[in-house]
């Protein structure tokens, strides 16, 4: 009997898989389940963080796994230089500073960025510019559906 070698994630590999983030006290974050759409995406281009990578190097086309991250590995720990002050006068009613609220921004370079905002104080309100989950553990599962290449 001749065993089958399905084909392993390698580093350029384009990857179709389903995912799911969860964050430790379980509560889901993101799952391409929900919808039943895959992701679809080259290893390498940027679309995972370098520690959700090498979870699936070597994994395998039908392969399940779960992976725990600690947040160097996920989405960084929390940067303090991302947090930024801005006048209230910065916003509007169409876009109000509303504790919570996660407000994309335009950089000086046309890029758009989001940032939470954590706090409204008289005529400041405090804004973060780290990634949501920056300081989170997580917990990574993944469906491998199909290597391409």
């Amino acid at each position: 009997m001749t065993e089958i070698n399905n084909p392993r994630i390698a580093e350029n590999s384009a990857v179709l898989m389903h995912f799911s983030i969860r964050l430790a006290d379980g509560s889901a974050v993101d799952s391409t389940k929900v919808d039943n759409k895959p992701a679809k995406f080259v290893m390498g281009d940027g679309s995972l963080t370098p520690g959700f990578e090498a979870c699936l190097l070597g994994l395998q086309e039908g392969q399940s796994e779960t992976f725990t991250l600690p947040p160097e590995s996920a989405f960084g720990l929390p940067n303090p230089d991302n947090i930024h002050h801005l006048e209230l006068s910065k916003f509007s009613q169409d876009v109000p500073a509303e504790i919570g609220t996660i407000i994309s921004f335009t950089q000086p370079n046309g890029e758009e960025i989001p940032g939470i905002i954590r706090e409204v104080v008289a005529d400041s309100v405090t804004v973060d510019f780290n990634h949501p989950l920056a300081g989170q553990t997580v917990t990574f599962e993944v469906d491998v559906l199909e290597v391409l290449g």
